[in-house]
């Protein structure tokens, strides 16, 4: 198992390397959102591939985390690519690229994320990992149920927010029907029941795996809800748009509630 879990660290640190070149070429790190799926995909998969044993609960982990990784890495690699830069990356790097340092900033962003990504995905690693040839209990299958319901969100809240977007009529406005009127994240409280959802597999492989994986589900916990995810994007949401301070008095800031009145 720790052999595999070498296998993957060098593989990413390779990767992202190889990324962050890219990425000081263009002057432009965004995309590193869509490798954050992607890669983590290719973590489980790498896991699985390296794995003696390739039983039921092995390919049931690596499947969901390569179907969320993959689903996920292509809407925000397309998202990147029609939107250009993230505002976000552009504040957070623009004195790096006055001063003409924006490679030596970009490899830092690259090897933050690195370490970050790799945590996030030891659920899955270890549980592919350690796994065997066992088959899917009760509590993989809990996990596999919770994960379906992350997933749902997640894809259902990006489809219906791509499609307010396109539509010029939108433009300064808050989309508050579908998913966004009980949760004003439902992308991110999906992307948090699809990882507790890999997580509660995975601990069926024992307490040690459980234990030892944690620190994924935890960390991207915190992230989405009070590190870069929710308060950095509500706060710039809230300066542009004058009606989003309403939404949100109104609408649960993560896990859906129907809306006050």
């Amino acid at each position: 198992m720790l052999e595999g879990l070498i296998v993957n660290a060098i593989a990413l640190a390779v990767l992202m390397a190889l990324l962050a070149h890219t990425a000081a070429k263009i002057g432009d790190v965004s995309f590193i959102d869509a490798v954050w799926g992607a890669a983590m995909a290719v973590l489980a998969v790498s896991a699985w591939a390296q794995a003696a044993e390739k039983g039921p609960r092995a390919s049931l982990i690596a499947a969901m985390a390569l179907i969320w990784g993959a689903r996920l890495g292509w809407h925000l690699y397309t998202r990147w690519r029609a939107h250009g830069e993230d505002v976000r990356y552009a504040r957070m790097l623009g004195k790096a690229r006055k001063a003409g340092k924006y490679g030596r900033a970009a490899a830092q962003v690259f090897a933050v994320q690195a370490v970050l990504l790799y945590v996030t995905c030891l659920p899955a690693q270890l549980g592919v990992l350690a796994s065997g040839s066992e088959g899917i209990g009760a509590l993989a299958m809990a996990g596999g149920a919770l994960w379906l319901i992350g997933f749902a969100f997640e894809t259902i809240g990006d489809a219906q927010l791509t499609r307010f977007r396109a539509d010029p009529a939108n433009k300064g406005r808050v989309l508050d029907t579908g998913l966004w009127r009980y949760t004003r994240h439902p992308n991110y409280f999906g992307d948090a029941c699809v990882w507790w959802g890999i997580w509660l597999a995975a601990s069926e492989a024992g307490l040690t795996v459980a234990l030892a994986s944690l620190a994924g589900p935890l960390f991207l916990t915190f992230t989405l809800t009070r590190w870069s995810g929710k308060p950095l994007l509500e706060k710039g949401l809230v300066q542009r748009r004058p009606d989003y301070a309403e939404y949100v008095r109104r609408t649960s800031g993560f896990i859906p509630w129907p809306p006050k009145r």
